[in-house]
């Protein structure tokens, strides 16, 4: 063979080779994230989640796809939309609040789970144990909905005479009724009186706060659910409108306009489930990775919210607080 015959097969050879090596790379793998809000009302958690995800090496677009589904507040809208994510084959499944964590448990025991939720894990049956969760489940844990002794006793703390105090509860949450029951047993201990009123979607809102005109309630609790934080511009404007003091479980409600909060980083959460989808990206097990726990619960108040009701808060209670929004 010729000298530029040879230079002239050898470079048609390279000229094939970025293609071939294309052709041969691993597909990108594909994250289904399966929540029950709105993409709006949580766009501060995704963000989060994408945050851990980054932290992990995973860039969405470059290295990582993404496949969004919500429910948009409608929780009967979850079992088909984990059920096309587990058609689809994803890689992993980011199960972000409680109910799409136990519709995702359901569809699949095979492709791996990572969720951020309020419950408690074991008592809804996402897994046995929170140091080897065993199977294809794990995630975060931010603990809300087993703070609501705690926050029925802040509003007390605030409002010693309070004659009754409301607890706004979405029936669909899976752990409606614990949450109910934990702020009703710790009234019934403190003698104060405690309404349970329901709320399943942003069109009782309106309903629910003239039956608390109604009951006279003097305070609220509002407990863990992705449709009340998705709608915490509305629940806020009508708690001001009304002048209902109330507690919130995230302090993205306070930041919002609400008088307080009391919880766990629940955007933190999100991280660190990012994180860990990371983490099984590379390899790891479900299963091997315990369920992560906050360790710290932030108290916050708005100074200016407490004014606009009328309320002076007690110099005991702001030593309490963690932040102080002025």
């Amino acid at each position: 063979m010729r000298r530029r015959e040879f230079i002239a097969l050898l470079g048609g050879a390279a000229a094939g080779w970025p293609l071939s090596a294309r052709a041969q790379q691993p597909a990108m793998p594909v994250i289904g994230f399966l929540n029950s809000g709105t993409p709006a009302g949580l766009a501060y958690l995704t963000a989060a989640f994408r945050q851990g995800l980054n932290e992990a090496g995973y860039v969405e677009g470059r290295n990582v796809a993404i496949e969004y589904r919500w429910a948009q507040g409608q929780y009967d809208r979850l079992p088909a939309l984990a059920a096309d994510l587990v058609r689809r084959q994803v890689t992993v499944i980011a199960a972000t609040t409680t109910p799409a964590a136990v519709v995702a448990k359901t569809a699949t025991s095979a492709i791996p789970i990572v969720f951020t939720i309020g419950a408690d894990p074991i008592a809804i049956g996402l897994v046995d144990s929170l140091s080897r969760p065993k199977g294809n489940v794990t995630g975060v844990n931010n603990y809300l909905s087993d703070l609501g002794a705690k926050r029925l006793e802040l509003l007390r703390a605030l409002l010693p005479n309070v004659a009754g105090i409301a607890v706004l509860v979405n029936p669909n949450f899976p752990d409606a009724a614990s949450q109910s029951k934990d702020v009703i047993e710790a009234g019934r201990v403190l003698g104060q009186q405690v309404h349970v009123v329901n709320a399943s979607s942003e069109a009782d809102f309106d309903g629910v706060f003239a039956t608390l005109v109604q009951l006279k309630a003097g305070a609220l609790i509002v407990t863990v659910d992705p449709v009340f934080n998705s709608r915490r511009d509305q629940l806020v404007a009508l708690a001001a409108r009304h002048k209902i003091p109330a507690i919130y479980f995230g302090r993205e409600f306070v930041v919002a306009g609400g008088l307080m909060s009391y919880a766990a980083d629940l955007a933190d959460g999100y991280r660190q489930a990012g994180i860990y989808v990371g983490r099984i990206l590379k390899g790891a097990k479900p299963g091997d990775l315990p369920v992560v726990q906050p360790t710290k619960f932030d108290f916050v108040i708005s100074l200016k919210t407490a004014k606009a009701l009328g309320l002076t808060i007690p110099d005991k209670v702001l030593a309490l607080a963690d932040e102080v929004i002025e």
